[in-house]
């Protein structure tokens, strides 16, 4: 069983910057594909980013890409979504996947999910 706690999320004026955090429970932490998506109010949740455990890969939305970067530090069993250059169109709730299969994440169908972390960005 993984539990899965989003922080960092905030308002902030387009052009800014902000981190997130999602910190993982469980010994087997390197082992999980993390990613993040997003859910704008009243649209389908949305992939943003994801990075794979065995190599280190990662896939992004092409509406962040150069934008946002994702990282993980396994020692600190933590996924982070360094977001730069925000805007408006950015705002939603992020959420945290993970899952053994990279595959899944990319795909929504991760087992395990956080509550989410509100992210505002006026113009």
């Amino acid at each position: 069983q993984v539990q899965l706690v989003e922080s960092g999320g905030g308002s902030v004026q387009a052009g800014e910057s902000l981190r997130l955090s999602c910190v993982a429970s469980g010994r087997t932490f390197r082992s999980y594909a993390m990613g993040w998506f997003r859910q704008a109010p009243g649209k389908e949740r949305d992939f943003v980013a994801a990075m794979n455990w065995s190599d280190g890969g990662t896939r992004y939305a092409d509406s962040v890409k150069g934008r946002f970067t994702i990282s993980r530090d396994n020692a600190k069993n933590t996924v982070y979504l360094q977001m730069n250059r925000l805007k408006p169109e950015d705002t939603a709730v992020y959420y945290c996947t993970a899952d053994t299969s990279f595959v899944a994440v990319l795909r929504s169908t991760g087992d395990y999910w956080g509550r989410g972390t509100q992210v505002t960005v006026s113009s």
